[in-house]
């Protein structure tokens, strides 16, 4: 009876062993596979031997040893299997192979099979598809599927060449993160930064700190946030990234959409282009330009900022766009000794056709210009580069000093980039202000006015030519009101003040008293004064003062018009010149 409860004791006690080494077998499998660990197989050696004294948990190996461990495959001449860790130290001719897509090479390899950490030392080449990481120092982790190095390393693409002291690579995504003076190289440009994210499949860097890539030593672009394509050469840059160009034009934007291979960039937020060739800044919200043509746009606050003379000069429009003309010129070319005109010479052989190229700003809508010397607006305007002339048009107003000057369009032409006059044509007027009420007053079919040092020295008015000037007394005083109507008139000044008037022979007029004039005399029926739409100050360009009412009828001149003869013009003796006057 007793040896029956001994037995039946004995089979439940080897029941309980039995339970706990399979509880304590299946939590060591399931803890293996919750780490995915695994055990390292030994393949194949020609050798194996073991040293207890030296190496006393090594298995000693040599002679194309071959391990493998999941689906990695480890190669060397020599190794040290430690099988109780799961770890082996390779020598020699050291190769991985993970898949059909990464391979890896060195002198010698450290590898654990619990961590899956693999260290390679010396000559280390890590090959994945069309990239080539070329180290010292690498290691590659594979349960976060990450090689990196340390010290020094180089990564190869199909394109691009990237260097920096400390590197990460991911092969199952591609990317690679490169810190530490860090380079790229292309065979059309250099990059070099502190930080650089890096695609090897799509080729594209991402900008992270202050980054400088200078394209074939033309182009300089400076940034440190945003997207560059090595391989298309389209970069999408922020926070006030920079493009410097060797010709002296810098462009500044909060957000810059630029493709250099194509020459078109979109700009956009607080914009900045300076030219320091020559000399102009161009400003706005929004911007275009197409580098390949030379032409661009830029809109929203745009503005240019003339800072080639000692006064700078500010202009403003809803859009201003800039464009490059380009233009065939005919040169004289020697010719049996005889210097000809190559349009008449079109069919010889020493004919030289010229293609050249000018610049052409237009400005269009609201545009307002204020320089120290004269002020400007209209509805648009246009200059021309190569004879430097500033055309405006719709309603264009130019002021000088105590002088205002308007016309259905008026050409202003520039002399050493300062005004030299200005031309206006249909329903010319020039008003000068010579006290708070009394305006002398200019108009015709046509009018020059002529500037110096930013006065008003001379204004020509041909057809229908009407005047209204307040003569003074040598005290001051006005002594009345004169009116004329003739053919054309010549008016000089100095000092802000009429010198003299000459005009033709055939004028009429009358001088009315000062004190019987009524206010209907003292103003030409197309008299307005847009004072109010003047600006005074760089700041004020960008106003928008409701326009000032301009009258529809204009003069009529009462006498006959007659050709303009230069005896017409000149100053008649002082006798005749009183009598008209």
């Amino acid at each position: 009876m007793t040896s029956n409860i001994q037995d039946g004791c004995m089979k439940i006690m080897n029941n309980i062993r039995i339970y706990i080494l399979g509880v304590f077998i299946f939590c060591f499998c399931l803890c293996n596979f919750i780490n995915g660990q695994k055990l390292v197989y030994l393949e194949y050696s020609e050798t194996l031997t073991f040293d207890q004294k030296r190496l006393p948990d090594a298995q000693i190996l040599k002679g194309n040893v071959r391990f493998k461990h999941d689906d990695m495959l480890m190669f060397c001449d020599s190794a040290y299997f430690y099988d109780k860790s799961n770890s082996i130290d390779a020598f020699g001719n050291v190769r991985f192979e993970q898949g059909d897509t990464l391979y890896g090479y060195g002198d010698i390899l450290y590898y654990d099979g619990n961590t899956r950490l693999a260290r390679v030392r010396n000559n280390v080449r890590l090959i994945h598809r069309e990239t080539i990481l070329t180290t010292d120092s690498l290691n590659y982790d594979r349960l976060k599927g990450v090689a990196y190095y340390f010290g020094s390393g180089t990564i190869r693409d199909s394109i691009n060449t990237l260097h920096s002291q400390l590197g990460f690579y991911t092969p199952s995504t591609n990317q690679a993160i490169f810190r530490k003076k860090v380079s790229l190289e292309n065979s059309s440009f250099s990059m070099s930064t502190d930080t650089l994210y890096y695609n090897t499949e799509s080729h594209i860097a991402k900008l992270v700190s202050p980054t400088n890539i200078l394209y074939e030593g033309e182009t300089t672009i400076l940034s440190s946030n945003g997207l560059y394509n090595t391989e298309t050469e389209q970069s999408n840059l922020y926070n006030r990234s920079k493009i410097i160009h060797q010709d002296g034009k810098t462009l500044i934007g909060d957000t810059i959409l630029y493709n250099k291979i194509t020459g078109f960039g979109k700009f956009i937020g607080h914009i900045e282009a300076v030219d320091t060739v020559q000399q102009a800044t161009l400003k706005g919200n929004y911007c275009e330009l197409y580098e390949h043509s030379n032409t661009g746009f830029v809109t929203d606050s745009a503005l240019v900022i003339d800072w080639s003379q000692e006064d700078t000069t500010y202009m403003h429009a809803d859009t201003i766009f800039v464009d490059q003309i380009q233009v065939r010129l005919y040169r004289l070319l020697p010719q049996d000794s005889i210097m000809q005109d190559s349009v008449m010479v079109a069919q010889s052989p020493d004919t030289l056709w010229v293609d050249t190229a000018y610049q052409q700003m237009r400005a269009f809508h609201n545009v307002r210009v204020y320089h120290p010397d004269y002020q400007l607006v209209c509805d648009s305007l246009v200059y021309h580069d190569q004879d430097s002339v500033i055309i405006l048009y719709h309603l264009p107003i130019c002021w000088s000093n105590n002088s205002q000057m308007s016309a259905d369009s008026i050409y202003m032409y520039l002399k050493n980039q300062e005004l030299d006059y200005a031309h206006g044509f249909g329903n010319a007027l020039t008003i000068q202000q010579v006290s708070s009420n009394y305006f002398n007053q200019m108009m015709g079919k046509e009018m020059k006015a002529f500037i110096r040092e930013g006065d008003l020295r001379q204004v020509d008015v041909n057809g229908n030519a009407e005047t209204i000037f307040y003569p003074e007394n040598d005290d001051g005083s006005f002594m009345g009101v004169n009116r004329t109507q003739s053919s054309f008139v010549k008016l000089f000044l100095k000092e802000k003040k009429i010198q003299r008037v000459v005009f033709t022979t055939r004028t009429t007029g009358i001088m009315y008293p000062i004190d019987q004039v009524t206010p209907e005399q003292t103003k030409l029926v197309g008299f307005f004064w847009a004072i109010d739409e003047r600006p005074t100050k760089p700041q004020d360009v960008f106003l928008t003062p409701q326009h000032t009412y301009r009258p529809e009828q204009q003069a009529v001149s009462a006498v006959e018009e007659e050709p303009i003869e230069e005896e017409a013009i000149k100053p008649r003796p002082k006798r005749n010149r009183k009598k008209a006057n």
